[in-house]
């Protein structure tokens, strides 16, 4: 078992109540996909993605935030964990990313996942200047269901958190993934 498999079914286990949660980073990667390379499995956290159109009612569950500390200090002795919750507007996305979210098909018993499009995993990992989010970017440019013209379109309009570093760093991988894509 990974060990983005041993937080989320330790979530699982812990949550009482349905949940759905979107995945990015690593473990999205690793498990939304095909034949993902085997070292993504030593991650040692869990990315999440909270929709804004939802954060009042994820505030407001207690289940949930009871099951993430319950989960935190279960596997601290591991050093793994899940506290990277992010709200949509702090994560480079496409203003329809909820729209063309993908179905992680995991057999959990509370937790239902997702992930975003491979266009918009592709503007994720664009929020730093890093060989290891590049190297993903790759690898999610060789997904079937990665369609150019649609990343094209997302990149044109991507929603970038008005954060120097961020914007920075998502024109530079712009121009970085502009001429990967003409080489494709």
């Amino acid at each position: 078992m990974t060990n983005p498999e041993r937080i989320l079914q330790t979530l699982d286990q812990n949550l009482s109540t349905k949940f759905s949660l979107v995945l990015y980073g690593r473990a999205a990667l690793l498990l939304g996909y095909p034949d993902p390379p085997g070292e993504w499995g030593a991650t040692m956290d869990v990315d999440a993605i909270l929709p804004s159109v939802e954060l009042a009612e994820i505030d407001a569950n207690d289940d949930f935030w009871k099951a993430i500390e319950a989960t935190n200090k279960e596997l601290e002795p591991a050093g793994l964990y899940m506290t990277h919750l992010f709200s949509d507007d702090q994560v480079i996305l496409s203003p329809d990313w909820l729209a063309d979210m993908r179905n992680i098909d995991y057999p959990f018993k509370n937790l239902r996942l997702h992930r975003p499009s491979t266009e918009d995993l592709i503007l994720t990992k664009m929020m730093r200047v890093d060989p290891q989010d590049r190297a993903d970017i790759r690898f999610l440019l060789q997904q079937a269901d990665c369609k150019l013209e649609s990343l094209q379109r997302k990149l044109a309009h991507a929603k970038v958190p008005k954060i120097a570093e961020i914007e920075e760093a998502f024109d530079k991988n712009h121009l970085w993934l502009d001429r990967i894509i003409q080489a494709l």
